[in-house]
C-alpha cells in the first residue's frame, strides 16, 4: 500500500467516524467536493496544505492521515 493509498483509506475512515458527509467536510476545510472525493479514492497526492485542513476540520493529528494501517491477525498467529 503506497501512502497515497494510506492516506486516502485513512481519510474515509475519520470523515465515517466523525460522521461526515463528504459536503461537510470539504466545506469545513474550505475545499471542493470533488476534490475530496478524488483524494478519497486516491487519484491525487494531497499537499502538506490540504493535509493540515482536512486534520483540523477533522480534529485529528495530520499524523493519523499518515499512520500506516496495524497488520491484521491470521488465526494461526493466535
Amino acid at each position: 500500500m503506497d501512502l497515497r493509498e494510506v492516506f486516502a483509506t485513512n481519510l474515509r475512515r475519520l470523515r465515517h467516524e466523525k460522521g461526515l458527509s463528504q459536503d461537510d467536510l470539504a466545506y469545513e476545510a474550505e475545499v471542493s467536493r470533488s476534490y475530496l472525493a478524488q483524494l478519497e479514492r486516491g487519484s491525487y497526492f494531497a499537499s502538506l496544505k490540504i493535509v493540515g485542513r482536512l486534520a483540523e476540520a477533522l480534529n485529528v493529528e495530520p499524523a493519523e492521515l499518515l499512520k500506516l494501517p496495524l497488520p491484521r491477525e491470521t488465526p494461526d498467529q493466535r
